[in-house]
Parts: C-alpha cells; structure tokens; sequence
C-alpha cells in the first residue's frame, strides 16, 4: 500500500464540502461555479470555513479561460486575495501567465506578498509553461507550497513521468499535487509511480470521491 499524506478535494457548494470532509479529504480547494473553477463568493467562503474542520484553500481566479490577466482583472485578484485571508482560509490558489505561457513571477510574487502567512497554491497554469523543470525552479524560488499539475499533460495519469520527475527535482522544497482525472482506478498507480503523497481530485459526486479515498488508503 502506498502511503498518502493528503487528499485534496476540489469543491464548490457546500454540501459537496461537508461531504469531502466526511469522505476523507484532508483538505479542500475551494472554486466558485465556472469551468476550471473561479474566486468563491465571500459567502461561500464563510459557510464552508464554518462548516468543515479541514484547512480551506481558496481559488483566486477572477474569470475562465486562459491566466493572462489585464490590469483591472489583476486589481481584482489583490482584492479577492484581500477577501480570502479576511475569511481566514488556511490558503490561496492562483496563477499568472505571460501570453508566451511562462509564469508572470513580478506579479505571482506581489500576490504572495499579500496573501501570507497563508499557504500558497498555484494551479495548472504550471501546466501551461514551455518547460515544467524551469517554471518549477521559479516557483520553488517564489516560496509556493503546493503544485497542483498533471504533468504538462491532458490528465495525470498520462503524465506520470513527468510528475516523478517534477517530484524528484522539488526534493521536499515544494509540494507536487497531481490532478486531473484522478480516480479510484488509477489513484495507487500515480501514487507508487511518482512517490507523491498528496492527490487532488473532484469531489462533485461524493461516491465517486469516496471511492477514491478508499483506493487510497488500500
């Protein structure tokens, strides 16, 4: 059996946030409605942080679509990285780009200056960059604490290699969180072939996710 430190549980309504906890997650990402997940409503935020005894990692992302931000949606995420560490969230998830697809560091590094002592996430616009061991190196150097990535490709499965080698190249220094279409099935799998001991999957439906929690643990 493969040993797991953490199942983090994507989530976004309450009652799906309660469930993950009772489930087994170890700690929850936390999106409003919106594909890939945005900002949670400050309301949300509140029900859920009172609700569950898991840390919360807040999504700051003020839109769908690609991580290149204008100067007003940037001003937004100050605002709402303002918002998550009023509410007292364990934790924050963003991520900037340049329209070449390598990290936007100038603007990352001023959000996580605002955002501590929170942890920090940056989510799969690391899979966007032209060349993962070097957007790594620039993340490790920023201070993230977690990497949530499939490996530069569409699901972790299938990026596997990738994530061992991310994994070993972090050395401790940062934490690499597969995701993305991570599953019951597959779950032991991506866990022995890349030695991570954190998962990151959806937990929409709560017998899909518990299924997975139970794989986990063996």
């Amino acid at each position: 059996m493969v040993a797991l430190t953490l199942v983090e549980a994507y989530v976004d309504q309450l009652e799906t946030a309660v469930a993950a906890e009772r489930n087994g997650a170890g700690r929850l990402e936390l999106c409003g409605p919106g594909e890939g997940g945005l900002t949670p409503s400050p309301a949300l935020l509140r029900a859920v942080r009172e609700a569950v005894r898991i840390p919360v990692h807040a999504m700051v992302r003020p839109r769908t679509g690609d991580f290149v931000y204008t100067a007003a949606e940037f001003a937004q995420m100050r605002a709402e990285v303002a918002m998550v560490k009023a509410a007292g969230a364990a934790g924050v998830v963003f991520g900037i780009s340049h329209p070449d697809g390598t990290l936007d560091l100038e603007r990352m590094r001023d959000l996580i200056t605002e955002a501590r002592p929170m942890r920090i996430g940056v989510h799969r616009a690391f899979d966007a960059t032209p060349d993962p061991d070097a957007a790594l190196d620039q993340l490790i150097a920023l201070g993230v604490d977690v990497i949530l990535a499939a490996g530069h490709a569409p699901t972790a499965e299938e990026g596997i290699a990738c994530l061992a080698r991310l994994h070993a190249r972090a050395a401790g220094r940062t934490i690499i969180m597969p995701g993305g279409g991570v599953r019951a099935p597959n779950v032991q799998r991506i866990l022995r072939d890349t030695g991570v001991q954190e998962v990151h999957a959806r937990a929409s439906d709560p017998t899909v996710f518990a299924a997975l929690v139970r794989a986990v643990r063996g």
